[in-house]
């Protein structure tokens, strides 16, 4: 992964340090001040200094920065919204914006329109959400029905539903870029920031999951890796699946073409499993020239070198793009989230003098902002239902289904795929 520098250790605080003074008022505990300016402080004690109650308002600067409150509550919740599906927090922002509102209308329209803001993304997610467990449930109906009659239900094939790689790659680009669009930036920080040992606030609201749209994209990759080895292990004939496979590395190319890294990487995992790659007699028919340089431009070596430049490349395209089509970047998502994963791990929060290291969190919100901007972008192609069902619903093969597939297409080779044949059989025979 990326070498992140030690901004700890280049960070030269002990003079600033000297000038700081803690605060005397006794009902702000823990603030810092520098040249009679706010410098730090516990992230309680801001809160208190910062937020009204019913007994304290305070200083009148702050009903000067009461806009900025708001600003800073309607970007808040418009950039995370996923926050305040948490019952606790939706009520403190209401109490929030009550206090700040009162006897202003000005400020009471724009509490208004933010909450309208916020309930109808909420809304949003939330019917999202509910599409994604019918499409679940429909692929595992799908899949159990295929698995009572195999031999009656002869299941249509990619191919039979479209033979076009190009429309298919646009189709794997709607799904792709519909599921991108609901991972909220707040799922990055509860998937890999834990809880600050120096915060010992027991009212923390982290102990909720918001919302599960990132397992829910990483979910898609591998549906969409076992379903590309499905497609190529069901057909009975040699000829079949090696058209299958020139297929799926047309349809991993033109992916590429358009900037779809997680299609094309989901798609040469699919064809990489095992299942697939013992098909020796299959890819003896299988033209592998263009599958060779996918798999160099998905090479894992030197730190996915060749993939890293790719995306630089379609990051360009797309900042000076003039079409919707050239905005598109979606980037190899796995990768990415090993890359926040590392970032964040190898820097720590808070330096020496115990002050936030705020060096480490822009570098992490100037990735995540990078990922904020791809995920913006509208699918300029035109939906296809037909094929997006199939993709989404089409029964995807377990492993141990891919290898009795593979394995009836072409028969063990060894002892030891032997074996591994005779014990996937007789546990099939005994659930019957």
């Amino acid at each position: 992964m990326p070498q992140t520098p030690p901004f700890s250790g280049q960070l030269n605080t002990s003079s600033y340090n000297k000038n700081l003074f803690q605060s005397k008022d006794e009902g702000f505990p823990g603030l810092y001040y520098h040249d009679n300016h706010l410098a730090s402080g516990s992230l309680e004690a801001l809160i208190h200094h910062l937020v009204p109650t019913v007994d304290y308002y305070p200083d009148l600067r702050v009903r000067k920065i009461t806009p900025k409150i708001l600003q800073l509550l309607a970007e808040w919740t418009e950039t995370f919204p996923y926050d305040f599906r948490d019952e606790r927090m939706m009520r403190s922002l209401k109490e929030l914006t009550h206090r700040l509102a009162t006897g202003d209308e000005v400020y009471r329209k724009a509490v208004g329109q933010m909450s309208q803001g916020l309930i109808r993304r909420l809304t949003v997610l939330s019917q999202y959400e509910e599409a994604l467990v019918k499409i679940n449930a429909t692929a595992a109906e799908r899949l159990s029905a295929l698995k009572a009659k195999p031999q009656a239900t002869i299941q249509r094939d990619m191919l039979s539903i479209c033979n076009d790689p190009f429309t298919v790659a646009q189709q794997l680009t709607h799904i792709e870029l519909e599921r991108l669009s609901y991972i909220g930036p707040e799922e990055f920080v509860q998937a890999f920031v834990q809880k600050d040992p120096l915060d010992n606030d027991k009212s923390c609201f982290s102990d909720h999951k918001k919302a599960k749209n990132l397992e829910a994209y990483v979910e898609w990759f591998n549906r969409l890796s076992y379903l590309v080895a499905t497609e190529i292990c069901m057909p009975v004939k040699k000829k079949h699946r090696a058209r299958v496979i020139e297929f799926f590395i047309d349809v991993a190319r033109e992916c590429f073409n358009i900037g779809n890294f997680n299609s094309l990487m989901a798609i040469i995992s699919g064809m990489n499993m095992s299942p697939v790659s013992r098909l020796k007699k299959t890819w003896s028919k299988v033209k592998t020239a263009k599958f060779d340089i996918l798999e160099h431009q998905m090479d894992p070596s030197s730190n996915f070198y060749n993939y890293r430049t790719s995306l630089r490349g379609a990051t360009q395209r797309s900042i000076t793009a003039n079409s919707s089509r050239e905005k598109i970047v979606i980037p190899f998502f796995s990768l990415l989230i090993k890359d926040l994963y590392f970032l964040n791990e190898g820097c720590v929060n808070r330096l020496q003098s115990g002050h936030i290291n705020f060096q480490k969190f822009w570098e992490l919100a100037k990735q995540v902002s990078e990922f904020m901007t791809w995920k913006k972008v509208e699918c300029p192609f035109e939906k296809d239902r037909k094929i997006l069902q199939y993709l989404l619903t089409a029964p995807a093969f377990t492993e141990d289904a891919l290898y009795l597939a593979s394995y009836d297409s072409e028969g063990p080779e060894n002892n030891m795929e032997k074996d591994r044949w005779k014990s996937l059989r007789s546990t099939l025979l005994s659930r019957v």
